[in-house]
């Protein structure tokens, strides 16, 4: 059987890296085995669904290089749905139930108090047909639960190995609100079972809903998929993401100026015993792949990392490719060579482009000195010779040397601490601007 996977986010937010990873980790595995990609948007809650969250996962899915071979919107399938609800109800496992929240609630905390797991009582399978029809005559309208056979699940998770749960310890989960809206279990599985998913690879937030699953599969007619279960990524501080918070979402990595081969390259080894390296193409990582290198650790995403695998990318690029990932207009090869060494992010060779081209607002220590400096300069045409055979002058009039010689020119041509050799930015500046930076003028 062919592998099929499937990525199936709420359109409710933006995706953030770890939305991303396990995106990544399904499509990896599909190309790997040369399998198939389903994109499904989980998009029953009508509250918090948005289409505008629904083109952007699409773009972002787009950016960082993942296709997808089908589409589906679980808004689109309530009849396929509501069918598979009537067979569950014709076979005894679906079942009505009255209780408000705040009975629900009141039954939990009694167990809890007693010491007693916070599991269904099953109340409403005693209830006779005079007093189901008591409690709709009074306006409660039910929801509906799946009946748990007691028994031990057991499978062999592709992640975490050998898993079992009993689903004794379970309550039986509610599929259809009373407002008749699908929870997420139903609607999920059945999906799963018309696109013919062979893996399902998650999150381990999950793995308490493999066992009800399981048994909803079968009670459908259908052999359960193969299961995998990720560690959640969480930050550098150890601190969970959340997509409706936006934390460390793609579309902010995008904005920041990183390659999508560098979040890639990151999230595809984040909890796996391979080395973090960069790579240059999702087809490099499709090949190195193997679904058993994941271990149980829970991985960190350090953007340090990030940045580090950024940087080698962005060193090892020609000025053509910089140009249309920067969208810069102008610069040119010279200076891509001169500034692309003290890149970590695409977006920081605008900076150096506007300190190249002006206006740039010097800082000036010592006024004297750096007026001194001006009126040293030699005349164009400049080369990378230029810098070192003006400092030395400047250095033999001033008597200045190192720190002392070096920092204030850089401050006062650049406005900066730090930057790209000035061996290879001074000609870029030209001689009329470092003569008005010099002398303390914005140019």
């Amino acid at each position: 059987m062919p592998i099929t996977v499937r990525f199936a986010p709420s359109p409710t937010g933006l995706l953030h890296v770890g939305n991303a990873r396990v995106a990544l980790v399904n499509w990896l595995l599909a190309r790997a085995g040369g399998g198939r990609f389903v994109l499904r948007y989980d998009d029953t809650d009508t509250e918090r669904s948005r289409p505008e969250y629904a083109a952007a996962i699409a773009a972002d899915l787009a950016w960082l290089g993942l296709d997808w071979d089908s589409e589906a919107r679980q808004s689109a399938r309530l009849d396929r749905y509501a069918e598979a609800a009537l067979r569950l109800k014709a076979a005894g496992r679906l079942y009505p139930c009255y209780e408000t929240p705040e009975e629900l609630d009141f039954k939990r905390k009694r167990q809890l108090a007693r010491h007693q797991p916070p599991v269904y009582d099953r109340a409403a399978l005693k209830l006779d047909d005079s007093e189901r029809a008591r409690l709709e005559a009074e306006g409660r309208r039910p929801h509906w639960r799946f009946l748990l056979e007691h028994c031990e699940e057991r499978w062999d998770d592709l992640v975490r190995g050998a898993s079992h749960t009993h689903a004794a310890t379970l309550s039986d989960p509610v599929l259809i609100r009373a407002d008749g809206s699908f929870l997420y279990t139903l609607p999920s599985v059945v999906d799963d079972v018309d696109l013919g998913i062979s893996h399902v690879v998650r999150g381990e937030d999950h793995v308490t809903n493999t066992a009800p699953q399981i048994q909803l599969f079968r009670a459908l007619g259908a052999a359960p998929p193969a299961f995998a279960h990720l560690p959640l990524l969480v930050d550098s501080a150890g601190q969970g993401l959340s997509k409706r918070l936006g934390s460390l979402s793609l579309r902010d990595l995008r904005e920041q100026g990183y390659l999508p081969m560098a979040v890639a390259s990151l999230l595809a080894k984040l909890g796996t015993s391979d080395a973090v390296e960069c790579r240059h193409r999702l087809a490099d990582l499709t090949a190195e792949f193997d679904l058993g290198h994941f271990s149980r650790a829970t991985p960190r995403f350090d953007p340090h990392e990030l940045d580090l695998i950024n940087a080698r990318l962005i060193h090892g690029m020609e000025w053509d490719e910089a140009r249309a990932l920067a969208g810069l207009a102008d610069g040119g090869p010279e200076f891509w060579d001169a500034v692309k060494g003290n890149l970590s992010r695409l977006a920081d060779a605008a900076e150096w482009l506007a300190v190249v081209n002006g206006p740039c607002a010097p800082v000036i220590e010592d006024a004297a000195f750096t007026g001194q400096a001006a009126a040293l300069l030699p005349p164009e045409p400049w080369d990378q010779n230029t810098w070192g055979s003006w400092t030395r002058a400047v250095a033999l009039v001033t008597s200045r040397k190192g720190k002392a010689l070096y920092h204030p020119l850089r401050l006062a041509l650049t406005g900066r601490e730090h930057g790209p050799e000035l061996k290879t930015l001074l000609p870029l500046v030209g001689r009329a601007r470092a003569e008005k930076r010099l002398r303390g003028e914005a140019a």
